[in-house]
């Protein structure tokens, strides 16, 4: 593990902010979408990795796709990057599995939107880590 100290951090922000500054929402005709907090549940190891408690909230600028909440979580946890998608292809690696509202979205392409449910906070988006074996 790296040397990082501290109390475990309980939610985060957005990475930094992108090319445009601000909050990193797109801006369309001068007008700003709004970012959504989104509630993230990671698996035991993923959250031991990244020294949180519970499940994690990030900003995420609409639309709210699976691409955009694991770019929201990797840049407000670095040390997550690569553990949940391949770092070169971002797919998604192998025993990982995404789950919101009942629903396996392992296999929905990544820039699919995801549940309102989930757009608002109701309900979190899930990284489940997968068992095999027999």
């Amino acid at each position: 593990m790296s040397g990082a100290s501290g109390p475990p951090r309980k939610d985060a922000g957005a990475a930094g902010p992108g090319p445009d500054a601000g909050d990193g929402a797109p801006e369309t005709a001068g007008v700003r979408a709004p970012a959504a907090l989104i509630r993230v549940v990671l698996p035991a190891h993923l959250r031991t990795l990244a020294r949180v408690e519970g499940e994690v909230k990030v900003q995420v600028a609409a639309p709210v796709t699976q691409r955009s909440v694991l770019d929201a979580l990797e840049g407000a946890y670095p040390v997550l990057r690569g553990t949940i998608r391949d770092q070169a292809t971002l797919k998604r690696r192998p025993f990982i599995r995404f789950f919101a509202c009942q629903q396996d979205l392992s296999h929905d392409p990544p820039d699919t939107v995801l549940p309102e449910a989930v757009a608002t906070g109701a309900e979190p988006f899930l990284v489940v880590g997968a068992m095999a074996g027999g």
